[in-house]
């Protein structure tokens, strides 16, 4: 099982839940709730989009965050959880774990508190700097921007609440443009509006 988890470096659909369950007793919060709602968005876009796979999404929506087992922390969860997934060789979802904050690909443009150390500060960078982007990446941060615990969401409700909550500036304004074009570009390789998609009433 591991070696087929190394080649195709994500864990299995019960793999991940099992993680996700696991993490959420370490560190208890709606963090989970907004990672199943993250999946469940992911993989209902995905089996729309020609090329991609449902369950692939699903597994990276739902372990995105999974950096936050580690306890109350900041950006600093995007590195934890890159670290915890590279360690189980599940490359792609440490990837995700480091992009799905990032669609303006500027370190600074991360909405709360840089809680790294300056070392890691210039990891994430440079990660950033020398990623090419793929449908996935692009996919996890738009399903990350609609994901309420509660449920899927509007962009401009999100992009507000996360705002109100960590504070804005002066990158924030490029930050939403990136996640529009994400929604524009979405839309139109899904063939629809990803809301209708997600059942967002």
């Amino acid at each position: 099982m591991y070696a087929q988890n190394m080649i195709s470096k994500i864990p299995t659909k019960e793999e991940a839940e099992m993680l996700l369950c696991e993490a959420e007793k370490r560190n208890p919060g709606p963090w989970t709730a907004h990672c199943r709602t993250a999946g469940y968005c992911a993989k209902k876009i995905a089996e729309n989009c020609k090329g991609m796979e449902d369950e692939k999404a699903y597994v990276m929506g739902l372990l995105h965050d999974i950096g936050r087992r580690e306890g109350v922390m900041d950006m600093k969860h995007i590195l934890c959880g890159y670290h915890f997934m590279l360690s189980k060789g599940y490359v792609d979802i440490s990837r995700i774990c480091l992009t799905h904050s990032f669609p303006y690909k500027d370190v600074r443009a991360y909405n709360g508190k840089n809680d790294c150390n300056e070392e890691e500060t210039l990891f994430i960078k440079e990660y950033l700097e020398n990623t090419e982007y793929d449908d996935y990446d692009r996919l996890i941060q738009l399903c990350d921007a609609i994901s309420f615990p509660d449920g899927p969401t509007f962009l401009e409700k999100r992009l507000v609440d996360v705002v109100m909550r960590r504070g804005f500036n002066e990158l924030t304004i490029s930050k939403w443009k990136s996640f529009f074009e994400l929604k524009n570009y979405f839309d139109e390789k899904a063939g629809g509006d990803i809301y209708e998609i997600v059942n967002l009433k």
